[in-house]
């Protein structure tokens, strides 16, 4: 498992034809061709496939950043209790703070509602050399909205029916913006970390057994599991109409975290090896002035 000869390509969703949340087990690592590996035997190979390619990332980041021909956005999508942001810390720990940027999407502000609703993703894009992550992002203009339509209602938007039409649109919307960003230099690596409802009760759970994980358990999350099923529809909707070849989703079984971080990890590394990442060699000139550098600090007395 994790192997050099260990294929991703069972997690990837490049087209929607046929894509169905239900093929896509969230408890994956202990079934099938794995099933050897459990607990505790599971967990250690699993770290260690991490920290292998933590220490691969860290190297690819630098040459991304003097390379300077692209960006790398990284989506994160997920119902709570995931495992987004432990994902994010440990996938991300190698990686140069300032060669890596995350934005966490809350409810929007009066002056973003006044916009585009893309407008204010647009705002949190990474710059060439950089990785972008977003935890949550435009997405969630087609799954919390389609799950809670009175959200669009509560939006300054021109007179329009919140019907299929309107969620095609946006569907569009999305497609376009992210063919634009592909043409110039963005590559987008979109993650969905499918975590099942009752390894999410019982993530819940232990948030409220724990004093000091107390806080991050909100009533609301109890409130979103009464509509569980809506947003898994939400989400294999979403997936089928913006899954393509250029940019995939990929659909992370989430209820073994460390199985996921590592599945992250590795997608990741595959992903910004393939972009074929260089350090510019100097010009001819450059060269020689660098000689010349170098001649004058040997030069140096003392």
């Amino acid at each position: 498992m994790f192997d050099e000869d260990f294929s991703t390509d069972r997690f990837r969703v490049s087209a929607g034809d046929g894509f169905k949340l239900a093929d896509h087990d969230p408890a994956w690592a202990e079934s099938g061709d794995f099933v050897e590996l459990r607990g505790k035997e599971l967990k250690k190979k699993a770290k260690r496939a991490v920290k292998a390619r933590v220490e691969d990332l860290s190297e690819i980041q630098r040459r991304l950043y003097a390379d300077d021909r692209f960006a790398v956005l990284i989506i994160f999508q997920a119902m709570d209790a995931a495992g987004k942001d432990g994902t994010i810390r440990h996938v991300m720990s190698g990686i140069n703070p300032q060669g890596c940027q995350v934005f966490s999407f809350k409810q929007p502000s009066k002056e973003e509602l006044d916009h585009n609703y893309l407008w204010r993703y647009n705002k949190g894009l990474p710059e060439r050399g950089r990785i972008g992550i977003f935890n949550r992002s435009y997405y969630e203009e087609v799954l919390v909205l389609r799950v809670h339509p009175e959200y669009v209602a509560g939006q300054p938007l021109p007179p329009q029916k919140i019907d299929e039409s309107f969620w095609q649109a946006r569907y569009e919307d999305i497609n376009a913006f992210e063919r634009h960003l592909l043409r110039n230099g963005t590559e987008i690596i979109k993650f969905f970390l499918n975590v099942s409802k009752e390894e999410q009760k019982n993530r819940f759970l232990a948030r409220l057994d724990n004093p000091d994980k107390n806080w991050k358990f909100s009533e609301g999350d109890i409130a979103e599991r009464a509509h569980w099923n809506a947003y898994m529809d939400a989400f294999e909707k979403a997936i089928t109409a913006t899954a393509s070849a250029r940019a995939p989703w990929y659909v992370i079984p989430a209820d073994h975290k460390w199985v996921m971080r590592a599945l992250v990890s590795q997608i990741i590394t595959e992903r910004l090896q393939a972009l074929d990442l260089h350090y510019p060699k100097p010009a001819i000139g450059d060269a020689a002035e660098l000689a010349k550098a170098r001649e004058k600090l040997l030069a140096e007395d003392g």
